[in-house]
């Protein structure tokens, strides 16, 4: 069993220790690519000292592919794994050291599975823990997976799951939306149509940072993808086959839930856009439609923003 660490790259703050956090695995058989979106910093030279393990390899994109488009990055880091599993951490995250060990025994103990996920904790620009994200059960359904998910808005990013690789590959790779803004909860849906086991200790490490390219901004473009996100879930539940009496509640419970979830995401944005630039409220009124919420909910979540802005909360 071996996994592939991809770590599609552009930022050099935290690369380093992104590379030797992957080094430092108790389980000794992954290979690290890494693959530079033609970035203007010299990430090669952070990497050149860990060149000389051949489980390290480094490539350079041609032109820079941009974080509009960055599930095609992710694709491209795919291209180059020669594993059985991979894991798509971002270039500021963390594995600790249990991390692929863990998964290996997750992995035999559940083995068939299209994707994994590893328990994960937040980390600030000093590698200090801020959140641990509680364990989740051995093993559950893709309708438990969006269950919590919608139910408790559950934080989740895509160095959390490991995928089956030739698998990920059949389905045609990551899931691409716009700013990968939901392509993590996409794709770890649609590979856990068998389910998805999970790991019982902390193994990721998701950085919070000044940095990071998914910060709060593109309002227009998150919104337009939650939107794409809410149909395509729309279509897999109306196309899933329940096992069970349960599975059924649970599925016709994730089919009322799809629509006030997204809409309250929808609105989440659009307030924190209102009230980082009242005059924005124009625009999201003339935008309704494409939003997918009323007039009356952007004036009340407008009106939340402005005072926020007032408060010199955002």
């Amino acid at each position: 069993m071996t996994f592939s660490v991809a770590i599609p790259a552009y930022k050099p703050q935290f690369l380093g220790e992104a590379v030797r956090s992957v080094m430092a695995q108790s389980f000794a058989s992954w290979e690290l690519v890494i693959v530079d979106d033609c970035s203007p910093y010299d990430l090669h030279a952070i990497v050149e000292p860990y060149l000389n393990d051949s489980r390290v390899r480094y490539f350079r994109n041609e032109n820079n592919i941009g974080a509009l488009n960055v599930v095609d990055n992710w694709n491209r880091c795919l291209a180059y794994c020669k594993g059985d599993f991979v894991i798509c951490m971002g270039d500021d995250d963390r594995l600790l050291p249990n991390c692929l060990g863990d998964l290996s025994e997750l992995i035999q103990n559940y083995p068939g599975l299209g994707v994994y996920h590893i328990q994960a904790e937040m980390i600030n620009e000093d590698g200090v823990v801020i959140e641990s994200f509680p364990p989740r059960p051995g093993k559950e359904s893709a309708l438990d997976l969006i269950a919590r998910r919608w139910r408790k808005n559950s934080r989740q990013f895509i160095g959390d799951f490991c995928f089956d690789l030739p698998c990920l590959r059949e389905a045609g790779g990551f899931y691409k939306l716009p700013l990968a803004w939901g392509s993590d909860d996409i794709s770890a849906f649609r590979a856990a149509a068998t389910g998805i086991a999970n790991t019982q200790r902390p193994g990721f490490q998701y950085r919070q940072s000044a940095f990071s390219l998914s910060s709060e901004k593109d309002f227009e473009i998150k919104v337009a993808a939650a939107v794409r996100e809410s149909e395509l879930f729309e279509d897999m539940l109306d196309s899933w086959k329940p096992a069970s009496k349960g599975e059924t509640l649970l599925l016709n419970d994730l089919r009322m839930r799809r629509g006030p979830y997204f809409r309250y995401l929808c609105g989440e944005y659009i307030k924190t856009d209102i009230g980082r630039s009242p005059g924005r409220v124009r625009f999201w009124l003339r935008h309704a439609k494409e939003s997918r919420l009323s007039v009356g909910r952007i004036l009340v979540q407008g009106a939340k923003g402005v005072v926020l802005h007032i408060l010199g909360k955002l």
